[in-house]
């Protein structure tokens, strides 16, 4: 099971305000004890708002919309994770240093990546499969 867990960002993380060195630190020892343990597939953290754009799609029609937005609204950053159990992934979780700092409020959301195997069996699923497949043989 692959689980994506993000950080959601604050007005720091917005502002651009970069982690202090301890919280680097932690963070690097949690990302090596998840490498260790078989269980990252994945983590980085994300540039502002500011620097990004959203894509909406409404009635046939695509429109940019450049950054800032709503820190309420954004993430900070992620892992992706696979492990046996949603309770396994909740365990790394937990055993999250605090994502902005010790004495700092943060949230991490948890949530569960789609699998082929999820869908009902379909011409368009064996072509994802196929596909799929076929890029892990690349790797």
């Amino acid at each position: 099971m692959r689980f994506l867990m993000m950080v959601r960002a604050n007005q720091d993380t917005e502002a651009g305000v970069m982690p202090s060195d301890a919280l680097i630190a932690a963070m690097t020892k949690y990302n090596e004890e998840m490498v260790k343990a078989g269980v990252l597939l994945d983590a980085a953290g994300l540039q502002p708002s500011a620097n990004g754009a959203r894509v909406r799609f409404s009635a046939g029609n695509v429109t940019v919309i450049e950054g800032p937005f709503d820190s309420r609204e954004l993430i900070a950053g992620y892992w992706l994770i696979q492990t046996k159990s949603k309770h396994e992934a909740l365990e790394w979780a937990k055993r999250c240093p605090a994502p902005h700092g010790e004495h700092a409020d943060g949230v991490i959301e948890l949530r569960q990546l789609f699998e082929l195997d999820d869908f009902d069996p379909s011409p368009a699923i064996d072509e994802a499969r196929r596909l799929e497949q076929q890029l892990a043989k690349k790797k």
